[in-house]
């Protein structure tokens, strides 16, 4: 099924109607930053339930940063690392070299974004919560798979991937690893996640602290 959303409200919107059964007093919206923010924030809205962040970096191959090696994600003050292994086997004979170097780089981008957004709050407590984790959209998986693993050890009592739209394989991986995955459109052939919106501009760090009242 494919499906092209006018922008990430829009988005928002259609994830909200597939997340009707969700039980917004029990539960926790966390957006991925940047982009999963405005989707999140409106499917927060709708279910009546508070809205936080899971901020994650990927990591990227040398000159392909947008084909991820791994991930690093960042909640109640733990960081997990996840590897792509597949992707890692491509990158040559140094690729833990060069994993470590940028993992390094980005996780100095993790602590930077974590304060910008927070401003010193603490996470909202997900310890026996149904956890909707938000983004724009999966292209390896590799940043959800980081957050899903960074939020295991803090006890939800259920985990919901929710996407707007996704690859079917990659979909069915992150199933294995949650209780439910949403996901509005998954098209064939997937290209990128980008495909599916007509308005895909960059969210910035100014509107991701906006939606979560952080600052003026």
């Amino acid at each position: 099924m494919s499906r092209r959303f006018v922008d990430r409200e829009d988005a928002g919107r259609a994830l909200a109607a597939d997340l009707a059964d969700v039980d917004g007093a029990n539960a926790i919206v966390l957006g991925l930053p940047r982009g999963g923010v405005p989707v999140a924030a409106v499917v927060a809205e709708v279910l009546g339930a508070p809205l936080d962040v899971v901020v994650v970096r990927k990591i990227g191959v040398p000159g392909q940063p947008e084909v991820a090696m791994g991930a690093l994600a960042s909640i109640a003050g733990s960081v997990m690392t996840v590897r792509n292994e597949s992707v890692l086997s491509a990158v040559g004979s140094d690729a833990q070299r060069r994993f470590d170097e940028i993992a390094a780089r980005e996780r100095v981008e993790l602590e930077r974004r974590q304060e910008l957004y927070r401003a010193g709050l603490p996470p909202l407590e997900v310890q026996g919560k149904d956890v909707v984790l938000v983004d724009d959209g999966i292209a390896t998986g590799a940043t959800m798979r980081a957050a899903v693993m960074a939020l295991a050890a803090s006890g939800p009592a259920s985990v919901i991937v929710a996407v707007p739209v996704g690859p079917a394989d990659g979909l069915g991986e992150l199933g294995e690893l949650v209780d439910r995955v949403v996901c509005v459109s998954a098209p064939e052939p997937f290209w990128a996640v980008g495909q599916a919106y007509v308005d895909f501009t960059q969210t910035t760090d100014d509107e991701v602290r906006r939606l979560l009242g952080v600052g003026g």
